[in-house]
């Protein structure tokens, strides 16, 4: 049968042609009158179609499209909202009033995944989730960024439970054409596509393009005609297959993605690198670059890491994409000839130690080795990655390894709910979406009255109730299940009782099931009868973690429970749209993984927007966060080699709380009904974590902190014939060469005698350089406090200069270093190479410590 397909728009009347245009651009999913303008259209229809206007619309009735023609207060309302829009993409930005002094910029992010929206299931999970608050926030602040992903023709999976609990997955297939994405054309009429290599043949990908407000996200499809069946699968699905598919779809994301920014015309003078996926990104720039102007390896390289960020995500080494050699050179043996590299240097560029042939090739290796700017995503996290890669600067001290930190947030406009952006706009003012990383701003919550943000806290906590009830409902009745359980299942849950939240992917490090860890007390906790309780749960597992499937499991068999059943609960199929719903309408959102692996986190920071408190373990964002007066804290920041007694500790702690603390100020209720010191509490929440975490604030310390300074390092390596590219990697190559023949010859201190804080202790270290000039070269005291073991912690640097010079290539360098507090110090001497064109100065991996 020869199938010949076709494709069929939705046909609207002229005057109700904006209703398109609204729904092309995510704009509309973090403005509630867009939202309620859709809903107005057909509300039983927008809830079948998933929240999904383009579907919505191409499924609507022509009758009803007469309606509308007829409703003036739906005309004056879709009106309003295509003039915001309008507004919104022409008005003065964030930007536009930063940009006059900074250099001409084009950041290109890249992601394997974006979360934006329920109707879109191209996410798995929080890194997606903090992508696509990425590109909201860079849209509201109107910074010039372009995003890269892939287009999955499955997305991500469903989930649904057995009658046994056990999770399942199916992967419907997602139709693009009732999605808010346009396939590009070329001026012939035919799909804008490119070719990459993978093994003998060239695979063709396809282009479609998705609007979030300002920003243009691209997304990239392998399902054409052209390739054969297998090439045709690799945007199948996201983290499907085994490790053969996922370097295909990471050459998709990092080559692919290169070459469709230059079939689009787009030249990036930032790449971000968001998570290990796209780091191929780096070799394909690379390769351009020696193709294009003639140039080395090594000096395309100093132009390519100065302009790349890369953003870690993982905690621990298990976490990153991690592949054979021999799977590396099948894919890329002819690529790295182009390179101008052998297989063990390019191997090398994944490796913590270039020279140990047995080590696999990771790819947070190679994007940390070719990106000048590195970040994890919360202050632990970045201490934990710099402890983690260390090994790829050797001799260098934990601290000093040069990982940065920018802590995640989330896009407060989106994730507040309606009731409460509303309460915000009363009392913060309008510009309040966009003033959301102003502390000052936020400063007004103080000023909301109690009752008022009592009642609209109250109001989303009876949504989730509702909510919760009917998708369970829904649920238990398409499994087959008795007619009496579904009855028992529409009035499961208080609409005013202590609702509790926990809902993350359900990897074992994150604990799911501590909070069943003691069911006696658990029970006690929550059928008080004065004092009633209840926890929602959520989440999926991946489908191969069986480990993280029983603990799913473990609490879906406990709600059926005859004494959880009402008060416990588990919603199955886990999404953006079950997201909302728990972080606008739970009093507590808990959080508990095994300090230190969880690398930040996001879903608290949703829940504190909504005036909701969080309990959780002192590990990622919460360690910044938590002040006290604005949720509490499961330990102190302990950490444990006996994860069993761990456990053990902190489901006590946890119990602890929420007998003692919690619950007892959650039903303190005054003679008006009201419980002063919980709204004490959510207006804490509210004003020290919203402006503090939100992308608002992250995007511009990407801004500030990189993008800037990344875009200023192309302009400069690219002057003048990549001169001052050509120089540093020439550099280089020679102070290598020469840097074997640098001896400390001696060091010596002033006489201990009686030192006091305050004074000074003077040093001299004589060198012998050979061939390298002292200006080619830092000499530093590096001191600081003795830990128990005799090394330096928290050290310190102090630069010393030549005092004398002795000929033959030797010096004499002296300092004095500042006794600035009492106590077992120690200080060492080491010499780095410096040059100033470095980007950061532990580039070249060189040290000597005397």
């Amino acid at each position: 049968m020869n199938i010949r397909p076709y494709s069929v728009r939705p046909s609207l009347p002229k005057r109700l042609s904006p209703l398109m245009d609204i729904a092309n651009n995510q704009y509309w999913t973090w403005i509630p009158e867009a939202v309620q303008l859709f809903q107005r259209i057909d509300l039983d229809l927008w809830e079948s179609s998933y929240h999904n206007p383009t579907l919505m619309l191409g499924r609507l009735n022509q009758d009803r499209f007469a309606e509308l023609l007829g409703d003036e207060s739906f005309l004056a309302h879709m009106d309003n909202v295509a003039i915001e829009l309008e507004d919104y993409l022409h008005s003065t930005t964030w930007y536009s009033q930063h940009a006059d002094s900074k250099p001409n910029m084009r950041v290109c992010y890249f992601s394997a995944e974006f979360g934006l929206h329920e109707s879109l299931p191209i996410y798995s999970g929080g890194l997606g989730l903090l992508a696509g608050d990425h590109l909201k926030s860079a849209s509201d602040l109107g910074l010039p960024l372009t995003a890269i992903g892939l287009l999955y023709r499955q997305g991500y999976f469903r989930q649904y439970l057995n009658a046994e609990g056990w999770q399942q997955e199916t992967f419907p297939e997602l139709d693009f054409t009732n999605m808010p994405l346009t396939l590009l054309k070329d001026e012939e009429g035919r799909p804008l596509s490119f070719r990459i290599p993978v093994l003998d043949r060239q695979v063709t990908a396809q282009i479609w393009l998705l609007q979030v407000g300002r920003i243009e996200l691209y997304l990239l499809d392998t399902n054409t005609e052209e390739n054969q069946e297998e090439d045709r699968r690799i945007t199948d699905q996201l983290y499907g297959g085994d490790l053969e598919m996922r370097i295909k779809q990471e050459i998709l994301l990092g080559v692919g993605g290169m070459r469709a920014l230059k079939t689009l015309g787009i030249v990036p003078t930032v790449c971000h690198m968001n998570e290990g996926h796209s780091a191929f990104l780096a070799l394909e720039r690379i390769r351009t670059i020696i193709e294009q102007h003639g140039m080395s390896f090594a000096e395309a390289a100093e132009l390519v890491s100065a302009s790349n960020v890369f953003t870690t995500h993982t905690p621990v080494p298990a976490g990153n994409d991690i592949f054979p050699a021999d799977l590396v050179e099948r894919y890329f043996h002819s690529y790295y000839s182009e390179l101008g590299l052998a297989r063990e240097q390019f191997l090398g560029l994944g490796r913590q130690d270039p020279f140990d042939h047995q080590e696999p090739f990771c790819m947070t290796v190679l994007a940390m080795r070719l990106a000048a700017s590195r970040n994890g995503v919360s202050e632990l996290h970045g201490s934990v990655s710099r402890n983690m890669w260390k090994r790829i600067w050797p001799g260098l001290p934990n601290e000093e390894i040069p990982i940065d930190h920018i802590t995640n947030g989330v896009h407060t406009a989106g994730w507040a709910s309606n009731e409460h952006a509303q309460l915000y706009s009363r009392y913060l003012g309008p510009r309040w979406r966009l003033l959301s990383q102003d502390e000052r701003a936020w400063a007004g919550v103080d000023r909301i009255p109690d009752a008022e943000l009592w009642r609209t806290h109250e109001r989303r906590r009876e949504r989730l109730v509702a909510f919760a009830r009917k998708r369970v409902v829904q649920h238990l009745s398409n499994r087959g299940a008795l007619q009496s359980d579904i009855r028992r299942a529409s009035e499961i849950l208080d609409p005013e009782a202590l609702t509790i939240g926990f809902a993350r992917r359900f990897a074992t490090y994150k604990r799911g099931a501590m909070l069943l860890s003691d069911s006696a007390r658990l029970e006690k906790i929550l059928n008080d009868p004065d004092r009633p309780v209840q926890i929602l749960f959520a989440g999926k597992a991946h489908p191969r973690d069986q480990l993280g499937k029983e603990v799913i499991k473990r609490i879906v068999q406990a709600a059926r429970e005859p004494r959880f059943r009402n008060r416990l609960v588990f919603l199955e199929d886990y999404d953006i749209n079950v997201a909302h719903y728990l972080v606008q309408g739970v009093d507590v959102w808990i959080n508990n993984p095994r300090r230190p692996l969880e690398a930040s986190g996001t879903s608290g920071m949703k829940v504190s927007v909504n005036g909701g408190l969080n309990v959780s373990v002192l590990d990622g964002w919460w360690v910044e966060a938590y002040a006290g007066d604005n949720g509490w804290a499961i330990g102190a920041g302990e950490e444990y080699a006996d994860h069993d007694y761990q456990d053990q500790v902190e489901s006590r702690a946890l119990y602890d709380l929420l007998e003692k603390e919690v619950v007892p100020m959650f039903y303190n209720r005054g003679r008006d009904g009201l419980p002063r010191d919980w709204i004490a509490h959510m207006k804490g929440a509210i004003r020290s974590i919203a402006p503090n975490f939100s992308t608002h604030r992250m995007v511009s310390d990407y801004f500030e902190k990189f993008y800037v300074a990344a875009s200023r390092s192309l302009d400069r390596f690219s002057a003048d014939n990549f001169k001052a590219a050509r120089e540093l990697a020439e550099w280089k190559n020679s102070i290598r060469r020469r840097w074997m023949h640098i001896e400390i010859q001696s060091v010596e201190a002033g006489a201990p005698g009686d030192m006091a804080v305050g004074g000074t202790l003077p040093i001299e270290a004589s060198l012998r350089l050979g061939e390298i000039m002292p200006t080619e070269v830092s000499v530093e005291a590096y001191y600081g406090r003795l830990d128990s073991t005799g090394q330096i912690r928290d050290g310190r640097t102090l630069p010393l200069k030549i005092h004398k010079t002795e000929g033959d290539g030797r010096y004499l360098f002296a300092g004095q270093i500042p006794l600035d507090y009492a106590g077992r110090c120690g200080y060492a001497v080491r010499v780095l190479p410096v040059h100033p064109l470095m980007v950061q100065r532990f580039e070249p991996g060189l040290v000597l410590w005397g």
